[in-house]
């Protein structure tokens, strides 16, 4: 397990050096850039890539590529609900979930990765298109996830800008593990 791990198990516990792990990462970089590029640097990194090595897996019991593309799209998902409601509601309860629940009961390895990268591109964009009208004082409104706490939009941001550094990182890391011209 590494500090970017947070395994629904054990989230509550976790959950502090998570979000520490996953900001310091960050750092003072801009969080709407981050999330603004990542798309791209996605479709450049699979650009030219066969289905199959997109699909295997970097060692047993690990994710693929496409694994994590499928993460980032329904990761992407649960924050463009989040997102409205923290806009539109007072203090919403957010609802948690297990990653690795939901990699493996929703089929993260026979999705096509092209295919869950449309996915990703087109909530991102409308999540960012909600972003750029909101207000300071929208980006200060807050819900609530039962794990960590509070989260104000401006905190989501940092840490959706994080999550998509680490898994950019993570598929680089399995990438660069193959022939990518296998």
């Amino acid at each position: 397990m590494t500090k970017f791990t947070n395994p629904a198990s054990a989230a509550g516990e976790a959950a502090g050096e998570y979000i520490a792990a996953v900001l310091e990462l960050l750092g003072d970089r801009s969080p709407v850039d981050v999330l603004d590029h990542t798309a791209a640097a996605l479709r450049d990194m699979v650009r030219g890539v066969s289905p199959g090595v997109l699909g295997r897996p970097e060692a047993a019991g690990r994710w693929s590529a496409t694994a994590v593309i499928a993460h980032l799209a329904d990761s992407e998902l649960v924050w463009s609900n989040r997102l409205r409601f923290v806009l539109a509601e007072d203090r919403p309860q957010f609802i948690g979930y297990d990653q690795d629940l939901w990699a493996d009961r929703l089929g993260y390895s026979e999705r096509d990765a092209n295919e869950e990268l449309n996915l990703f591109e087109a909530v991102r964009a409308s999540n960012l298109a909600l972003i750029a009208r909101a207000s300071e004082t929208d980006l200060l409104r807050v819900g609530v996830h039962p794990e960590r706490g509070e989260e104000s939009v401006e905190h989501m941001l940092r840490l959706y800008a994080g999550h998509d550094l680490v898994h950019l990182a993570q598929a680089r890391r399995i990438l660069g593990s193959m022939s990518v011209n296998e």
